[in-house]
């Protein structure tokens, strides 16, 4: 599908240049697993999410800082964006968000093991700012998210949910990142994985339920159509297993979100990305801010992000993550009807 929108703790108020980046070795209601499907964070994770580490730069250059002192990228608030707001969403003052802290650099906790942070976290801050709410932020697991939206709990979702078919029908959405999924192998390897050929009698380790698995699924009927050898699934446990099983050679992929194989790749020397694949595949997906399907907040929302391009700040934010190839040239609003009237 295409949309309208081409591809390509407190802290300072938008310093154009700040450095210090968080990251850290980290560790499915129509469905579940279709809700939930498109790209958790948490399914490949890697590491140990309580081991602290002084701030150092990886090969890509970026600073990797794992304290709870963010000194995050802030933006102005808007008014005209603020008196946008629903009323039922604005009248406490908070934009209260859910996210899953999960996989660095995308969410995930800091050094003291409780302060969630990351990407996501930063550019919800910067549309809290926009619309003069406070950020309030609440971490909830990949499978709790779409209920939880429905309930009321949470009013938006910033943690890497890719626009698809299945949420339109119950969720509104304001993307703001573009959605890749990367295959990481060992250093020694030698694949390019570039399509379903590509992993045949390949071991591939996969989170459940995600649109990583939806596409292996669909890699592996190809290869059997053309009777080929499909790929073997594997499925850990902990983000932990994951990895390990991957390094120790125990499986020769791992598909997982794009930022987290290329932030392995910068900080292990075990591990490279040797291929990527849209999130949506075999048609194209983006990241999007999650609202309630109706409620009117994911214009607004849509309008925040639009405003945090122009000045800046978004690009700062993805730039302190080390993710601007993924950043969008502009922010749109998907719904079902739109959803459906560009595809």
């Amino acid at each position: 599908m295409a949309f309208s929108s081409s591809l390509p703790g407190a802290g300072r108020r938008h310093p154009r240049r700040v450095r210090t980046l968080a990251a850290l070795p980290a560790v499915v209601l129509l469905g579940t697993a279709a809700l939930s499907a498109c790209a958790d964070p948490g399914a490949s994770a890697a590491g140990n999410a309580s081991a602290a580490a002084e701030p150092t730069a990886a090969r890509n250059g970026v600073v990797y800082n794992t304290s709870p002192d963010q000194q995050r990228i802030r933006a102005e608030k808007d008014a005209a964006l603020a008196a946008k707001v629903p009323d039922l969403i604005g009248k406490d003052g908070k934009l209260t968000i859910a996210t899953t802290a999960g996989s660095i650099p995308l969410t995930f906790h800091a050094t003291d093991d409780k302060t969630p942070i990351g990407v996501e976290i930063d550019i919800a801050q910067l549309v809290a700012d926009k619309l003069g709410l406070d950020l309030d932020i609440q971490v909830t697991s990949w499978e709790n998210w779409p209920l939880k939206t429905q309930s009321g709990d949470f009013e938006a979702v910033f943690s890497n949910v890719g626009v698809n078919k299945d949420r339109v029908k119950l969720f509104d959405f304001a993307t703001y990142r573009a959605a890749f999924m990367g295959f990481e192998a060992k250093k020694s390897a030698s694949y390019d994985i570039k399509g379903s050929d590509d992993i045949s009698g390949l071991k591939v380790s996969v989170g459940s339920g995600t649109n990583q698995e939806k596409i292996l699924l669909a890699w592996n009927k190809e290869l059997e159509d053309k009777g080929k050898a499909p790929a073997t699934l594997q499925y850990y446990s902990s983000d932990a297993d994951t990895i390990l099983a991957l390094s120790s050679g125990r499986t020769d992929l791992n598909i997982a979100p794009y930022p987290s194989t290329v932030y392995r790749e910068n900080t292990r020397d075990d591990l490279k990305v040797v291929g990527k694949v849209n999130a949506g595949w075999p048609a194209e997906t983006l990241v999007a801010a999650t609202t309630l399907r109706g409620n009117g907040l994911a214009p607004v929302i849509t309008e925040a992000l639009n405003a945090a391009i122009k000045d800046g700040s978004y690009g700062d934010v993805l730039e302190r993550w080390g993710l601007s190839e993924e950043a969008l040239p502009e922010s749109a609003t998907v719904t079902a009807e739109s959803f459906g009237a560009a595809k």
